[in-house]
């Protein structure tokens, strides 16, 4: 179904305001918000992460009496818990909002296993919430759509949050939004210019998405095994954490966070945490390409972060940036001789290449040779 004939029912209903988080499920809806109303103007704001996009429903009803439209991958749905329960549901405020939810992960349908036991749990986290749900299949019509929207708008008439599930496939777009920035280095030439920097002692983790895909195609081009890494599939803006803990419980290693703006944005109170604890072995790497390429393209909240302004408002000590391989190149090499916690923000272009795979190992796998790497004596 064309994802325009909901965002004009949604006009019709009297939704005029539309934010969330992008998720490639939902590619088809967030190319039509991005080509009719862009990412930033009064009717469409791409949110920081799926809470402060409820957030943003609860005032835009408060202030019009009108729903909004709030669109989420499933994974998402974690981050919204608590406003959904603790301000929009009926025991508290009652303040109703349309959820479009992109449903990975779903039983019976093949997905990568991050999103495995959120699939599972999706719609008994809605029926626990009280959250009455839809869902939109893939052969759905106008006709089966419109029934579907009817019953939604009642609830939300009735002072409810209502959600849409939408299934793969169920939702596409013919508008084909350019959300190229112009910029000439790929992620992937950034992260392959990283991992070259790092000693065989050190440990990267590397953000969800397509970076940490990167990451395990490079290592295999190479001919390296995979023990020197944490690839974080799924719990997007916590590679930080990871990183941090590791880097505190084992000061004698380096470690590398490789993260990504979208990420770092979402849970951005991170690094004021890594800024008060400043770790001498810890250096974070930004990749700022502007946008949530891995789901679609779309720019990230309110046309990007100023990666390298916020670590220094977070106390880091040492800050650096980027834009073309030379320049990365030498900011890397005076990150490592620092000696302590630094920032690298790394402009990139929004874009991988289309045949760019998926690590065959699991994330067990993973976790166990990380593991068993850091038990090995000092070097």
């Amino acid at each position: 179904m064309d994802a325009t004939l909901l965002l004009d029912a949604c006009w019709e209903a009297g939704i005029r305001f539309y934010t969330g988080v992008p998720d490639s499920q939902l590619k088809g809806l967030c190319d039509a918000l991005y080509d009719r109303y862009g990412a930033s103007g009064a009717e469409h704001i791409v949110a920081a992460n799926e809470g402060n996009a409820i957030g943003l429903c609860a005032g835009h009803y408060l202030a019009t009496g009108r729903p909004a439209l709030c669109y989420m991958q499933n994974s998402g749905l974690g981050n919204a818990v608590n406003p959904l329960a603790s301000l929009m549901d009926g025991e508290v405020y009652g303040l109703p909002c349309l959820l479009v939810i992109g449903w990975r992960g779903e039983p019976g349908v093949h997905d990568e296993p991050q999103h495995v036991k959120q699939g599972a749990v999706t719609l008994g986290q809605l029926e626990l919430l009280g959250i009455p749900y839809w869902v939109l299949d893939k052969d759905a019509d106008g006709e089966a759509f419109r029934r579907i929207f009817a019953q939604a708008m009642t609830a939300l008439e009735g002072g409810k949050t209502a959600a849409i599930v939408v299934r793969k496939g169920a939702l596409s777009s013919a508008a084909k939004p350019d959300y190229g920035n112009g910029r000439a280095m790929t992620r992937e030439a950034a992260a392959e210019i990283i991992l070259a920097a790092g000693g065989e002692r050190d440990v990267f983790v590397s953000t969800t998405g397509k970076l940490s895909r990167e990451v395990f195609e490079l290592r295999e081009a190479r001919g390296q095994d995979h023990r020197q890494e944490f690839l974080t599939v799924g719990s997007m803006g916590h590679a930080s954490m990871i990183a941090l803990g590791i880097a505190l419980a084992r000061p004698e290693r380096r470690v590398w966070c490789l993260d990504g703006d979208g990420a770092a944005l979402m849970h951005l109170g991170a690094l004021h945490v890594l800024g008060q604890r400043q770790p001498k072995n810890l250096i974070h790497v930004v990749i700022n390409n502007g946008a949530h390429e891995t789901v679609g393209g779309m720019p990230v909240c309110e046309g990007g972060l100023d990666v390298s302004e916020a670590a220094r408002a977070a106390k880091y000590p040492c800050v650096f940036r980027a834009e073309d391989p030379a320049s990365l190149t030498e900011r890397l090499a005076q990150a490592k001789a620092a000696g302590c916690l630094c920032l690298v923000e790394v402009l990139c272009a929004n874009g991988a290449r289309a045949d760019l795979g998926r690590p065959t190992t699991t994330p067990r796998e993973n976790r166990d040779a990380l593991m068993a790497f850091l038990k090995e004596d000092k070097a």
